[in-house]
């Protein structure tokens, strides 16, 4: 299974679940009396928009080279990830709003029933959280990533929900906005993921330095063909799935034009072929001096 179908797979699975999760919470919120539910359930309906904002990221960011995108359509990605970022902000500021709102209108304590649902949703969240994210790193999606967040986001809220209820039950009367009070909390935590989500997909568009690991696997591999005396500079760049890399390998100084550009090509094959994920690569030949 390719990157990209790996992908296409767990966003449809979170498109799903976020419908069905979305109605179930609403339900859940309207009969059992719980404004926290029901921030659950905004929260929810904005994932669905936001998984479906990655599908259309994933598709279109694995389009293939073209003549105006000589390096494909892979940074489409970061870009969709800060779209969803801007739901995320969009729906903790809703739920803020909505919660400060219902702490000063009195209303009725939630049903008992309610922590059934939410503990079921809390489950299934977190389930979904470790499914989506473990696609997202043998995809090498950033979106996806964002994506797997939403999930961990979600099922924080419902914790949050969960405490809060049981509180307004646990204490009765004086304590109903105590779900409310959760609700809050649970959009300040929104917050502060919408930030750690938004942080490396601005790297990626920024081209940080994040990659050692695969910089040291690209000179291991280097080594390994014949005629590669050394490595030296080595910058990679992540577009999409893909990494894109320059690498200046050091070779026999006494050797031709011809023969350099023959090892150039060689390594650059053998370095696509041993790492899958590698995009464009372009090799320098610097000469042996020692």
């Amino acid at each position: 299974m390719t990157n990209e179908q790996t992908a296409l797979k767990a966003t449809y699975f979170s498109i799903i679940g976020n419908v069905c999760l979305s109605i179930i919470k609403g339900l859940a919120g309207f009969f059992g009396n719980s404004y926290a539910l029901i921030a659950d359930a905004i929260e929810s309906t904005t994932d669905i928009f936001s998984s479906l904002l990655v599908l259309f990221g994933i598709k279109y960011s694995s389009r293939p080279a073209d003549e105006n995108h000589p390096y494909g359509h892979g940074r489409a990605e970061p870009l969709i990830t800060f779209l969803v970022v801007g739901f995320l902000i969009t729906s903790a500021t809703i739920i803020a709003y909505e919660s400060i709102s219902n702490i000063k209108t009195p209303h009725n304590l939630p049903k008992s029933w309610t922590l059934i649902v939410l503990g079921l949703i809390i489950i299934w969240k977190e389930y979904s959280f470790r499914l989506v994210m473990k696609k997202s790193k043998e995809s090498n999606s950033s979106s996806l990533r964002a994506d797997a967040w939403h999930h961990r986001s979600d099922a924080i809220t419902s914790v949050a929900a969960f405490i809060g209820i049981s509180i307004a039950l646990l204490f009765g009367k004086g304590y109903e906005s105590a779900d409310d009070w959760a609700a809050l909390f649970a959009a300040g935590f929104i917050f502060y993921n919408s930030y750690l989500i938004f942080r490396p997909a601005l790297g990626e568009i920024m081209d940080e330095h994040l990659y050692d690991d695969l910089v040291d696997e690209i000179r291991k591999v280097s080594l390994q063909v014949d005629g590669i005396v050394d490595t030296e500079k080595c910058f990679i760049r992540k577009a999409g799935m893909k990494y894109h890399v320059d690498l200046h390998a050091i070779v026999d100084a006494d050797i031709s034009v011809r023969e350099g550009h023959e090892l150039a090509h060689n390594l650059k094959d053998t370095l696509r072929m041993q790492i899958s994920e590698l995009g464009h690569v372009l090799i320098h030949i610097e000469p042996n001096e020692s």
